[in-house]
């Protein structure tokens, strides 16, 4: 297993290329860092879990699809997929995924039959993927999607397992938001000695072969954080970086609703001694 970095200390995150590791994480700020320029052989694959977007799934496609043709040209990655996990859309989504199917061979989809909320999604995601890198954010595009130039060359030069984003600035989303997160990290950080920078955020860039020592269980939004608790105390080394976050504009997210929350804290502590008791792969 990879081994733990150390950096400089975390007041000079905002200087280029700098690491500053936070407890048992490493957050990677702002990279200068030169492009990868050797014949790439690995496979990228995105996957979008999508309920009810229809006013997103076309330009959240394009935007993925120029982005993953900006990184073939620059010899970063050998060939992509883009895949649509569509969870029982009651509105146009499934028949707008089926044409983008159609009219691109890199474009994929999966239906649901029924409705299995955002960690149903992300798991059946995880199952169908086939690319040795694999990212996975949500179909209301949070950051653009030019970040991932810069999430592939950290996952390079730090030799990283997973790399995740956090949000920069959160205003733009209500106060509430940001207290729920500012507690929902801190609770994390007490449950599972695991500290993270904005968990839940939709940004995580994975090797495929993590997959093979974890086997996600949760079923709603809980599952940002088992992924990365479970990477960490397996001895995967994650890292973070910053980037500029950009709310919904159409639609409306249920992510921090009553009943979401409370599905959370119920996974959270059903799976909090499982979690704890995981020891590092050999």
């Amino acid at each position: 297993m990879r081994s733990k970095r150390s950096g400089p200390d975390a007041a000079r995150c905002r200087q280029p290329g700098v690491v500053s590791p936070v407890s048992d994480v490493t957050s990677v700020c702002s990279a200068t860092l030169a492009p990868v320029t050797e014949q790439a052989d690995e496979k990228l694959s995105i996957f979008f879990p999508m309920w009810n977007e229809e006013a997103y799934i076309e330009r959240t496609v394009a935007a993925a699809k120029e982005v993953c043709d900006e990184l073939v040209a620059a010899r970063t990655i050998a060939d992509y997929e883009i895949l649509i996990v569509d969870d029982a859309s009651t509105d146009n989504t499934p028949a707008i995924a089926d044409a983008l199917v159609a009219a691109d061979r890199h474009v994929r989809v999966v239906h649901h039959p029924v409705n299995r909320k955002l960690g149903g999604s992300i798991k059946t995601g995880f199952a169908n993927v086939t690319g040795d890198l694999v990212l996975y954010t949500d179909a209301d595009l949070p950051f653009d999607m030019g970040e991932l130039h810069k999430a592939l060359r950290l996952m390079k030069y730090y030799d990283a397992d997973i790399v995740s984003a956090y949000r920069f600035d959160r205003v733009g989303e209500g106060p509430s938001r940001a207290i729920y997160t500012f507690f929902y990290n801190v609770a994390i950080r007490r449950l599972f000695g695991v500290r993270m920078r904005d968990i839940n955020f939709a940004f995580k860039l994975c090797r495929h072969s993590v997959f093979d020592h974890i086997q996600l269980v949760s079923e709603g939004s809980f599952i940002d954080a088992e992924l990365i608790i479970r990477a960490r105390k397996l001895g995967f080394q994650v890292i973070q970086f910053g980037c500029d976050y950009f709310p919904r504009t159409r639609g409306v997210s249920t992510l921090s609703s009553v009943s979401v929350i409370k599905r959370i804290i119920g996974e959270m502590f059903s799976l909090r001694r499982e979690l704890r008791d995981l020891k590092p792969v050999t």
